[in-house]
């Protein structure tokens, strides 16, 4: 479209006060591509929004610059039909952050209004994408169990139509062997009430039930998933919007167990999945034998918080230790119930029944590592009491029940057929060619996905399908794919009704954000996608490899192909493409490099060094906001330009900045590694590993390989930033000036 830009410039928020209004409004005529360019006190106001509606009006204005506040904070109010906008932020990292009044806040002022004209210029208004395919608003459920029946429920509830597939037989999962629960209000056990969902599940009319089934292949993104489900030798497609995973949970193998915990040693040792088992309703009893307990000892974190088997901790083991207890207690008042503990973990109101269990004489003996005696059916376990400080024999016990944790069932399946293992030592050999971090290819057959970079989401190093730890919960690295339940975290029934009901909630939104063509978390709302320029593709694959949600395909030469409604629009692949062929409306390897060109640099006897600093949007620029919300100032050579994930930053926009003549570059980015922060999962780490390649840049331009650093910012850690931005001026400073100034 042709262009007519117009610039605003609030004054208010002590803008006004600490800026020469007239000399940013000199820089913007003398850029000479504004037809407008207007100051008022209070932008966001209704005022100085009927101002520039009317100019939308009246004078045609469709691109718009508002220099006044930081983009992350009224962006509703500034978002015009119809209309392209750039937010230039003089507020928080201006005014804010810098002294009022001063030459170079000043200068930092002017140049951010010149960098934000320059991406109005280069930037165009967003199209929707809109799938050719008929779109979904069905949502697939995996799992048939207390969570997958949950999450079909309450779809159903919204509205939605509900796909339900379950491996076994019947519908219930593992909660259907379980014949009473301890769960909210946790005064008293309770008889499970698992009959009554499963008649509600089959009942609904919009739900449709397969069991004995499985999901034999998944194609397609969000709106346009193609799902094949095969039940009984025949197979039946669905057109689904989104995916909750519900696939449950499976127990840690007990054979697997140091030998001091007597599995296998006696018939009499069982595991905490193996009681419910035995416990059918009438009576606990002894599995050698079939003869009544008397003596029972229930060892916890069997393998759990262990390093050698399951590090985490599976948070109900506790409870159900306690609820079965209790049931022998119930039966046998006089019974003998040992529980031996390293912690007792009753979260919330769970530590109600923990005192029930207190009241009817089951005794608690903390202890690290307790070891059974089996010989012939003799059975006892002797342990440490830590409260004590003694040795304790368990004698003449009947049982002993070792609390093994969770799995989550993304961990198991069958084995790859050898041509699958092949390919996939390929593609291991492809991507350590090229630099990146590897997904864990998972074994489970639970999707089946049709996707290049693997049939499974991927999972965290415990085997959990996860985006991001902190701020996406039941995001998977699959877009429009959520997991819930166990198999997304161990949790108890009352946490399993709450994840199965958030997962449809964020299905539900993944389908009506995919619906208007714009993205979902953590991005919701972009309309922008990525658009290839497939005649100077090379297929060297680093976009397919590189992109963390599995959103490109490739054909047979190894072209890419893209899957818009999988892409988050984090930019990963424009920042790996090394031709520079992917690019976004608003947001491109040119545009930044426009507005990087657009920084003045001063001479070299000015000592006014420049500073470029590449911000991640998500923790990075935000900590920088809040060191202005916090009055924090640091110095004012540093220019900040926001990137949607610093895996978005492309290598020339280094070279272009250092042969510009400014002085450093600095990269802020998240957290990564065991305790990733990235939201684009490892876009943070593909920079860092890129960044690595720099110092062949910097040799080429006879340039200090100080002038260029990466350093993780997590949003929390605004207090430290200016100190390391002060700390990294005060070192390009001693390096001296960019020899490149003036060309």
């Amino acid at each position: 479209m042709e262009k007519k830009i117009a610039v605003y410039i609030c004054t208010g928020c002590g803008i006004g006060d600490a800026l020469d209004m007239e000399k940013l409004t000199e820089v913007v005529n003398e850029e000479g591509s504004a037809a407008i360019c207007k100051t008022h006190g209070n932008l966001c106001g209704q005022e100085g929004l009927e101002l520039i509606k009317k100019d939308m009006a009246d004078e045609g204005v469709n691109t718009i610059v508002v220099a006044a506040c930081s983009p992350r904070v009224l962006y509703d109010v500034f978002d015009f039909e119809n209309c392209i906008v750039d937010r230039v932020n003089l507020r928080e990292q201006v005014v804010w952050s810098h002294k009022p009044g001063d030459e170079d806040t000043q200068m930092m002022a002017e140049d951010y209004v010149r960098m934000g004209l320059a991406k109005a210029n280069a930037m165009e208004l967003p199209e929707p994408f809109k799938p050719e395919q008929e779109f979904s608003r069905d949502i697939l459920v995996v799992g048939g169990g207390l969570t997958g029946m949950t999450a079909a429920l309450e779809a159903a509830k919204a509205g939605a139509s509900v796909v339900l597939v379950e491996k076994e037989p019947e519908l219930g999962g593992f909660q259907k062997k379980v014949k009473q629960i301890a769960t909210f209000p946790y005064k008293d056990l309770q008889d499970n009430p698992l009959d009554e969902l499963i008649k509600a599940v089959t009942e609904n009319e919009k739900i449709k039930v397969y069991t004995g089934a499985q999901v034999e292949k998944t194609v397609g993104g969000p709106g346009v998933f193609q799902v094949t489900i095969r039940q009984n030798g025949s197979s039946a497609e669905h057109a689904i919007g989104a995916i909750v995973m519900a696939a449950g949970w499976v127990p840690y193998d007990p054979e697997k167990l140091d030998d001091r915990l007597g599995f296998g040693a006696s018939p009499n040792v069982i595991t905490n999945t193996m009681f419910e088992d035995n416990y059918t309703g009438a009576k606990v009893t002894r599995p050698s034998d079939g003869k009544e307990v008397n003596n029972v000892a229930f060892l916890q974190c069997a393998g759990q918080r262990d390093p050698e088997h399951l590090p985490y901790c599976s948070t109900v083991c506790c409870v159900t230790a306690l609820k079965q207890a209790l049931q022998i207690k119930g039966q046998n008042p006089d019974a003998n119930v040992f529980v031996v503990y390293k912690e007792m973990r009753t979260l919330g109101q769970a530590e109600d029944l923990y005192r029930k269990a207190q009241e009817t004489g089951i005794i608690f003996i903390r202890s690290q590592d307790p070891e059974v005696k089996a010989e012939g059916d003799k059975l006892a376990v002797e342990t440490l009491d830590e409260v004590l400080g003694e040795s304790v024999l368990l004698e003449d016990l009947d049982m002993v029940v070792l609390a093994t944790g969770m799995v989550p069932a993304t961990a198991f399946g069958p084995d790859v057929a050898q041509e699958e293992k092949e390919a996939e030592g390929e593609e291991k050999k492809e991507e350590e060619e090229l630099e990146v971090p590897l997904d864990v290819i998972r074994r489970s057959n639970i999707l089946n996905l049709d996707y290049r970079q693997g049939p499974e989401p991927p999972a965290l190093k415990y085997d959990f399908p996860d985006s991001h730890f902190i701020c996406f919960p039941y995001e998977t690295r699959r877009t429009g794919i959520y997991a819930a339940g166990c198999v997304r975290r161990p949790m108890g029934i009352a946490s399993v009704k709450e994840d199965a009901a958030g997962a449809v909630m964020k299905a539900i939104q993944c389908i009506e954000l995919t619906s208007r063509g714009a993205a979902v978390h953590p991005r919701a709302g972009d309309l922008t996608y990525p658009e290839f320029e497939m005649k100077r593709c090379t297929q060297c694959k680093r976009c397919t490899v590189e992109c963390p949600f599995g959103a490109i395909n490739e054909d047979e030469e190894a072209n890419p192909l893209p899957q818009p409604t999988r892409c988050r629009r984090c930019g990963v692949c424009m920042g790996a493409c090394p031709e520079r062929i992917i690019s976004f409306k608003n947001y491109s390897v040119p545009i930044i490099g426009d507005m990087i060109k657009s920084i003045e640099v001063p001479e070299e006897d000015e000592e006014k060094p420049r500073i470029l600093v590449l911000a991640c949007e998500n923790d990075a620029y935000p900590a920088l906001d809040m060191a202005g919300i916090n009055r924090m100032t640091y110095n004012a050579w540093i220019r900040v330009i926001p990137l949607r994930c610093l895996g978005s930053m492309n290598l020339v926009w280094i070279a272009d900045t250092l042969s510009r003549g400014i002085d450093g570059v600095l990269l802020l980015g998240c957290q990564h590694g065991d305790d990733y922060q990235c939201h684009f999962i490892k876009g943070s780490e593909l920079a860092d590993i890129r960044l690595s390649k720099v110092s062949e840049t910097l040799d080429r331009l006879a340039l200090e390989s100080e002038r260029v650093r990466f350093e993780t910012v997590s949003i929390i850690d605004y207090p430290k930033l200016p100190a390391l931005l002060d700390e990294f001026a005060a070192t390009i400073d001693e390096i001296g000036p960019n020899p490149f100034k003036g060309w």
